[in-house]
This record gives C-alpha cells, sequence and structure tokens, in this order.
C-alpha cells in the first residue's frame, strides 16, 4: 500500500500529460482543417462546465461558502486570464506553427509567474543564496529560450517528402510555415503564457477567498464558456461555423472538454495538494515530448533548429527555478525546525 500511495502522484501526472498531449494534437488538427477557434473553446468549455457541476453540486453543497460580489469578479477575471484568453492566444498560435512549438512556450508559466509574482511580493529573489542565483539565472535562461523560439526559426531537421504529402491532404497549406507566421504564432504563444501566468496569481487570491475547489472551478469553466459564446456570437455572423461535421471535431469537443479541463486541472489540482506545486510543474516538459513524438511520427510536422535550440534553453531555465525553489523551501523549512526547537528549549529552561 505504501508503495501505491508513493507513485499514485506520478501515475496521476503521466496519464495527464498524455490525455493533454493528445489533446494538443487533436485540436492542431481540427483547427488546420477550418475548425472556428472561438467555437472550440465556447464548446470545450459548456463540456467542461457540464462535468464539473454534478461533482461540484453534491461534494460541495454542505460546506459551500457564500459567493459575493468580490469573489464573482475574482471568478470572472479569473476565468478571462485563465481559459477564454489563453486559450484563444494559443489556438491562435497553433494555426501559425506546430503543436510541439507551442508546448515549448507552454514550459515558459512557470518562470513568467515567478516574475510577475516578483513585484507583488508573492515570491523572494535572495541574491545572497545559491537558491536566489538559481532561480534568476533560470529565468533569464529561460527567456533567452523564448527570444530564440520567437526570433529564429533554422534549418528544418526532418524530410520534408512526408510533410509535403501531408500539405496536400490539408486543404493545399505549405509544407512547414514562413517566417512571418512562425513570429505571429509566437507572439500569441507569449501573450497567451502571460495572460496564464497572471492567472496563477488571481487564482492564489480566489483560493483563499472561496476555498471551494469544485465549485469555484465550475464557475470558472461556465463564466469563460459565456465569455467565449459571446465573442463568437459578436465576431461570427454566420450560424454555420457552429456545426460540427466531422467526427474529429465532436471527439476533440469532448475530450479537451473532460480531460483537458475537467480531468486534467482535478488530477493537477490532488498532485499539487499530495506532492508540492514544484513536483507538478517538473511533468510539464513531458508533454511536449510526447507531443513530438506525434507530430513527428503521424501528422508529418517539421521540426526546426530553432524550436530544438529554444526547447533545450526554456526546459534547462525551468529546471535551475524549480531547484532554487526546491532548495529555498527546505531551507526555510529546516529554519522553522530549528526555531521551533530553540523555542521549546527556552520554555523547558523557564
Amino acid at each position: 500500500m505504501g508503495w501505491c500511495e508513493e507513485w499514485k502522484p506520478i501515475f496521476a501526472m503521466l496519464a495527464v500529460n498524455v490525455a493533454l498531449a493528445a489533446m494538443n494534437t487533436m485540436i492542431k488538427s481540427v483547427i488546420d482543417e477550418g475548425m472556428n477557434r472561438l467555437v472550440l473553446i465556447t464548446l470545450r468549455q459548456l463540456v467542461a462546465t457540464l462535468f464539473m457541476a454534478p461533482i461540484a453540486y453534491f461534494g460541495e453543497r454542505k460546506t459551500r461558502p457564500k459567493l459575493t460580489v468580490e469573489i464573482f469578479v475574482y471568478l470572472f477575471f479569473s476565468a478571462m486570464f485563465g481559459a477564454s484568453l489563453t486559450q484563444y492566444l494559443f489556438f491562435l498560435g497553433l494555426k501559425y506553427t506546430t503543436a510541439t512549438f507551442a508546448c515549448a512556450f507552454l514550459n515558459m508559466a512557470p518562470v513568467l509567474t515567478f516574475l510577475l509574482a516578483l513585484p507583488f511580493r508573492l515570491e523572494t529573489l535572495n541574491l545572497k543564496t545559491k537558491a536566489g542565483i538559481a532561480k534568476l539565472l533560470g529565468a533569464i535562461i529561460c527567456l533567452t529560450g523564448a527570444m530564440v523560439l520567437t526570433f529564429y526559426k533554422g534549418e528544418a531537421l526532418t524530410n520534408t517528402s512526408h510533410q509535403l504529402v501531408a500539405s496536400e491532404q490539408q486543404q493545399g497549406h505549405n509544407a512547414g510555415y514562413s517566417t512571418k507566421q512562425w513570429i505571429l504564432g509566437s507572439t500569441a504563444y507569449l501573450a497567451g503564457c502571460l495572460s496564464w501566468s497572471s492567472w496563477f496569481l488571481i487564482q492564489s487570491k480566489v483560493g483563499k477567498k472561496y476555498p471551494a475547489l469544485y465549485s469555484g472551478t465550475a464557475m470558472i469553466f461556465f463564466l469563460s464558456f459565456l465569455q467565449a459564446a459571446i465573442l463568437s456570437l459578436v465576431t461570427e455572423k454566420s450560424f454555420s461555423v457552429w456545426a460540427l461535421k466531422r467526427k474529429l471535431e465532436i471527439i476533440t469537443v469532448i475530450v479537451s472538454g473532460i480531460a483537458g479541463s475537467g480531468f486534467g486541472f482535478l488530477a493537477m489540482s490532488w498532485c499539487v495538494e499530495k506532492r508540492g506545486p514544484v513536483f507538478t510543474a517538473a511533468f510539464t516538459p513531458l508533454v511536449q515530448i510526447m507531443v513530438a513524438a506525434i507530430d513527428f511520427s503521424i501528422l508529418h510536422e517539421p521540426l526546426y533548429l530553432g524550436s530544438v535550440l529554444g526547447s533545450i534553453l526554456v526546459i534547462a531555465g525551468l529546471y535551475f527555478l524549480l531547484w532554487g525553489k526546491t532548495k529555498e523551501a527546505r531551507s526555510s523549512a529546516a529554519k522553522t525546525v530549528e526555531e521551533n526547537g530553540e523555542h521549546q528549549v527556552q520554555l523547558q529552561t523557564v
């Protein structure tokens, strides 16, 4: 039983990463085939709401706190930055780049969150310690990797013959992507990462003011559904975009709504509770590796030198930052234990 409890979080994060990798690849496919991004977000959030609402109702009906105007405002902006805006920007980037490239930018989220948290004093940076130096170095390396991903495309490292055949089957798209498309997609990803990182700061407030995980999540999904639906109805005049014409579109909406939003969020929240945020964040690069395997072996997407170099820098920077945070947390815990021990000795002396 002890062995099982020890490995449960690892198996959970591996399952989440497999689900996210499959979801990202499916979303890339339906977007390339012409599915409207806002419609995809709207329907996906509707499925996630329907999945989470019964869990929230039956699981927290006796412990759910009162919903005030202040909490509603926090939930509204949490839905906007954590779901609607972030998803739209990432789906926009997927139109112009590959799913592997999108995952490389996702690895930046912990570093950007750290940088955004500094001015709000939610994070500290002590350059007199090894942990502080590692955190700063990790942030610099990660941002350097982001610049490489954005502005350096490089040569294609994979055989383009398969890519040409695949492109002819995808409504006449060109094999590969132009530099202009690459920069546009990168800009959308960077903005999406900033939005996603801002959500962590907002959500930290939500968790304190409204400590009902399932109910808060269900309301966030519902609010993001309303936000995406309103924007879709305003920008899209034709109702034909709402019709899901292919099986892959239907499957993508259901899988991304349940696996990506519902199961993924709950599993990651559980892992954070059991093993901490550092453990959970450390699994992020696995999504990129799994998506890359699917991209190159099944979808025959091109692999560029800039993507490889930038991804290496981003992942290296991420782990420098995580190492610094881990060391800092251990030092803080050891200091607390030492202070408690001294306090007990003083009490015994008195």
